[in-house]
């Protein structure tokens, strides 16, 4: 059973019970034990609302924190930012709310991190870049649409990880690194298309090649 057929506070609160626990148990069954006993739950009962476990527990982790981004980004007025700023506001309502949880965050990844769980981390991380673009207002459908998420993938991996560390009042230094980042990957696109621009101005190798056959031939 998913949230979305039942009461998605049930599974909330399982969530947020077991992210107490995290930090001293793994991300592990042990965690989840723990977790659904705050709850007056036993593990078999526990199972009932999260047969997957700890591994559909760090889905239901994603797809609580990109939720709870999207409708704070819609209390935002968006229109008055630029694109830049609204994708470091995104990123930024997508981790701070988890501060206090950040050991937690830490012991997740290292879970997503493993070999078997690489395919699952991929799909979450990408469900989470397309969201930032969807709740920031893109809706593009052109060839930078798989462009865009890979690069902001980047964006969001990395400040994820300095984040996990920041020592920093109110995670600023992260805030900083993140703007950094998206500073880099805005030129990307620009490289891109002056590079393109250059290209078309070259001279086409394969015509060169066909006129330089014709004439040994004659």
């Amino acid at each position: 059973m998913k949230p979305a057929d039942a009461n998605r506070d049930v599974y909330v609160a399982l969530l947020r019970t077991v992210l107490r626990h995290v930090p001293f148990d793994g991300w592990s069954p042990a965690a989840l034990k723990a977790g659904a006993a705050d709850l007056g739950l036993d593990l078999p009962k526990a199972l009932l609302l999260v047969p997957g476990g700890m591994t559909e527990l760090a889905a239901l982790f994603h797809e609580e924190a990109d939720r709870q981004m999207l409708e704070a980004l819609a209390k935002r007025d968006l229109a008055s930012l630029k694109i830049r700023e609204r994708v470091a506001l995104a990123v930024r309502l997508r981790l701070e709310p988890w501060n206090a949880d950040r050991e937690a965050v830490r012991r997740l990844l290292g879970f997503l991190a493993q070999p078997q769980e690489a395919p699952r981390a991929a799909k979450l991380l990408y469900r989470t870049v397309d969201a930032i673009w969807h709740g920031i207002g893109d809706r593009s459908t052109d060839y930078n649409f798989y462009t865009k998420r890979a690069l902001l993938a980047g964006v969001v991996s990395s400040t994820a990880l300095y984040w996990l560390d920041d020592k920093s009042e109110g995670c600023r230094e992260s805030w900083t690194f993140l703007d950094r980042r998206i500073a880099d990957v805005m030129k990307i696109p620009q490289q891109i298309g002056r590079a393109k621009k250059l290209f078309e101005k070259l001279p086409d190798p394969a015509r060169i090649l066909r006129r330089l056959r014709r004439g040994n031939a004659a």
